[in-house]
């Protein structure tokens, strides 16, 4: 783990280690292994969301989310197999599915019931940080998992990556600075994913993707991530080589979720 880890990060990594070990304790990883289907390559997230040029739309990450630590409960009663037909539905490209128990209200299970309620990639959004995570990922089902390099050394990084395509599994490596994308460059990273939500802070400022971009390689598949909603966001980022957005509190708060969908579809083709 890096050092000067927010204070936000650090609470977080301590309860998922906590709940990591009970994992563990209740389903050893031989027991886990043992019920790994046949591997498939890694990549499906990767593809599904590779924009093939400027002219190509936007590809949408639309997320499953019940809470979030800035804005509180976003929807009570989120059904995530309902949402992911939705999202299958309406265009959709993939799905990130937010797992994390205490802080985002979500569970491990959700990944179960999405993959059975569609076949569009899943990204298990959690805070991981031990090779369990990624062997119970791939059990359920999921086709990737999220990396944060705020949360890791750049051995540690390295190695998860790795051992997420050994089971078939995309890893989407989150940066936040320069320095960071950087890091992730160096581990081997081809998804990144560029949060624009400060973790000192919890601020969200679009600029942060449109600074980090121009650094991302050609054959870099670059996500945008947090506090995106409107088509305007989305206007300006389709002018940039970004290849894909992460959306989900605009539709976890909508009162017409499949509507709210196809409207920024929409923009994400224009």
């Amino acid at each position: 783990m890096s050092s000067g880890l927010p204070d936000v990060l650090a609470r977080i990594a301590a309860d998922r280690r906590k709940h990591i070990a009970a994992l563990e304790i209740a389903t050893p990883g031989y027991v886990l292994r043992s019920q790994l289907g046949p591997l498939e390559p890694a990549g499906r997230l990767e593809r599904s969301l590779r924009r093939g040029g400027a002219a190509g739309a936007l590809k949408l990450l639309c997320e499953i989310k019940h809470t979030s630590p800035s804005k509180g409960v976003l929807n009570a009663r989120v059904d995530p197999a309902a949402m992911a037909r939705i999202y299958d539905a309406g265009g959709a490209s993939a799905i990130s599915v937010v797992t994390e128990p205490d802080h985002f209200g979500g569970a491990l299970q959700w990944v179960n019931a999405v993959r059975s309620a569609t076949r569009l990639p899943i990204l298990l959004k959690d805070f991981v940080l031990d090779s369990y995570q990624i062997l119970d990922a791939a059990v359920r089902g999921a086709d990737a998992v999220l990396l944060i390099v705020a949360m890791h050394s750049d051995v540690a990084l390295q190695r998860l990556i790795t051992e997420a395509r050994l089971l078939g599994l995309d890893a989407l490596v989150e940066v936040h600075t320069l320095e960071e994308l950087m890091i992730a460059l160096r581990a081997g990273s081809t998804l990144i994913g560029i949060n624009n939500r400060n973790l000192h802070t919890l601020e969200v400022d679009l600029e942060t993707s449109i600074r980090l971009l121009p650094h991302l390689p050609p054959y870099v598949t670059a996500v945008a991530e947090s506090g995106l909603s409107t088509p305007g966001d989305l206007a300006r980022l389709r002018a940039t080589r970004c290849d894909a957005v992460l959306m989900g509190e605009v539709f976890m708060t909508s009162a017409d979720r499949a509507a709210t969908l196809t409207h920024l579809a929409a923009a994400a083709r224009a």
